[in-house]
């Protein structure tokens, strides 16, 4: 019982903050979305299911689950976005050791995104089932 409020309180906390990611330039959506689908998938079937099934989240969540993988343009976006806006943090920084730290994360960030397989666009592939 307790496991389960703890993952539902991340869970939520973790959308929240994907969609503060969406106007912020410094979080990133993608990552916190995923990990609240993650949450609500052991906590909330019906947060995950409507997770899956809104329409902001629900193809990329799809492409994840079945292909564990981004459709190009959302992949480019994530790029753009994670090198424009650490690029943005690093140079309004002022501390030395903080831009390091801000750069060496961007480079981890943008490797991973980079590395992620690139999903065929078929049109609107149908929404994942969690069940």
């Amino acid at each position: 019982m307790i496991k389960r409020s703890v993952l539902l309180g991340l869970g939520i906390v973790s959308l929240l903050l994907g969609m503060a990611g969406i106007v912020l330039p410094l979080l990133p959506t993608v990552p916190f979305v995923l990990l609240a689908g993650f949450c609500f998938a052991r906590s909330s079937p019906e947060l995950h299911r409507w997770l899956h099934q809104h329409p902001w989240f629900a193809q990329a969540l799809c492409d994840w689950h079945q292909q564990r993988g981004l459709r190009l343009p959302l992949k480019r976006r994530a790029l753009v976005m994670t090198i424009a806006s650490f690029s943005l943090s690093i140079w309004l920084v002022s501390v030395l050791w903080l831009k390091l730290f801000l750069a060496i994360i961007c480079l981890i960030l943008v490797a991973f995104l980079w590395r992620l397989p690139v999903v065929a666009n078929a049109g609107k592939s149908s929404v994942y089932d969690p069940e």
